[in-house]
């Protein structure tokens, strides 16, 4: 999906972000060392690309688990394989699309991986060990920082009536003659897109609007009952600035509680406060309607998106189109435990966020994936699985 004012959707910060759900309690942290010991990696510190031996190798393939990532079979990981074939297949084959010391990757490599991997599939449930002795693997060090990215949904209105009084906008045709635009202030408070007729909804919470712009991609759902994805479409130019950060330096919450949940509620309780919080945030997302058939979120790849399969990366350290395993602890949903996350990942988004040693796990829509988004802040360990 077009997320985030990265100018792809969602950037992240899910510590910082607003969920339509309050009261959750934090969750404890999700150390790698929280991991089961069947998929346990020991932590990474020091740069480079390591080779990962064969033995080690089917051990992380016989720890997956296709239902971990929404599947309910490694065949319905299909879909997603072919939105990075297509994306390789566009590039040319003897480009370097990632380049170490001691590694280059080609388009052409990443297009061989992907297809023997598509091979592969209906063989994963019974027989993943396959992967250790298909693909060469390496690790990439230091570990990364994992973070989470979902699909809100907001109750919305065509017109403006009743309880939907703010506007959630389109493209100005003026936005790329005036670097930067307009302020969150000057558009949200003073009317500077008023009577201009860019508005594309209506919405009853501010607050829906801003995690919104924040996540660059979400799910409007009407008075009837029908549903339109918006898309993230451009921005006015001025610097993020994270309301989390904002509210710890205010002594409104401790950084040690801060999570959508704890924001939401606390501008929930404080209507009075939230125009003046949200403009704190200068940096304003624009968006546009997808077509009514559109179904899921599109990347920096310009195509669909798997929840629990796509992350988003800097393309320079994990570049759109590789073959990964992410070994990680998710936080479950009860608050209390940590859920191991040994997966097969495709990198297929980016983020103005994203940068280095980071990625940002697609978690799709509804009570898990805003869960696991509000909470996922810990390192992990990155695989890359090569063509032999």
């Amino acid at each position: 999906m077009f997320r985030r004012f990265s100018l792809f959707g969602a950037c992240l910060l899910c510590l910082f972000l607003l969920s339509a759900c309050a009261g959750k309690p934090r969750p404890a942290d999700c150390p790698p060392e929280d991991l089961p010991e069947s998929v346990r990696v020991a932590p990474l510190t020091e740069p480079g690309v390591y080779p990962v031996s064969e033995d080690e190798a089917q051990r992380l393939s016989r720890g997956l688990a296709a239902n971990r990532q929404g599947m309910g079979s490694w065949k319905d990981m299909r879909f997603a394989v072919e939105q990075s074939l297509a994306y390789v297949r566009a590039k040319p084959a003897s480009r370097v699309a990632l380049h170490y010391p001691s590694l280059q990757v080609t388009y052409g490599d990443m297009e061989r991986s992907l297809e023997r991997l598509l091979h592969l599939l209906p063989f994963l449930d019974t027989a993943p060990e396959v992967l250790a002795s298909d693909f060469r693997w390496v690790r990439i060090g230091p570990d990364f920082g994992f973070t989470g990215y979902y699909e809100p949904e907001i109750p919305a209105s065509r017109v403006r009536k009743g309880r939907f009084q703010h506007p959630l906008y389109k493209v100005p045709s003026d936005l790329r003659r005036k670097r930067p635009y307009h302020t969150r202030h000057a558009i949200d408070c003073k009317g500077a897109l008023k009577g201009r007729g860019l508005e594309l909804a209506w919405v009853e919470d501010p607050v829906d609007i801003f995690m919104l712009q924040i996540q660059g991609s979400g799910r409007l759902r009407f008075e009837d009952g029908s549903v339109r994805y918006v898309l993230y479409a451009g921005q006015n130019g001025h610097k993020y600035v994270s309301l989390g950060r904002v509210m710890v330096d205010r002594g409104l919450l401790k950084r040690e509680d801060v999570s959508m949940f704890s924001i939401r509620e606390w501008l929930a309780a404080h209507p009075d406060q939230v125009t003046d919080l949200l403009d704190t945030n200068p940096s304003y997302v624009f968006f546009k309607l997808a077509g009514p058939k559109t179904v899921g979120s599109k990347g920096s790849m310009g195509r669909r998106i798997t929840p629990w399969v796509s992350v988003a990366t800097d393309q320079s350290v994990l570049p759109n189109g590789l073959l990964t395993l992410m070994n990680v602890a998710l936080p479950d949903e009860e608050g209390e435990h940590c859920v191991p996350f040994n997966a097969l990942t495709l990198p297929q988004d980016t983020g103005g966020a994203i940068k280095r040693n980071r990625v940002d796990l697609f978690c799709g829509n509804g009570d898990r994936a805003t869960h696991t988004a509000s909470y996922l802040d810990t390192r992990g360990a990155v695989f890359l699985l090569l063509p032999r």
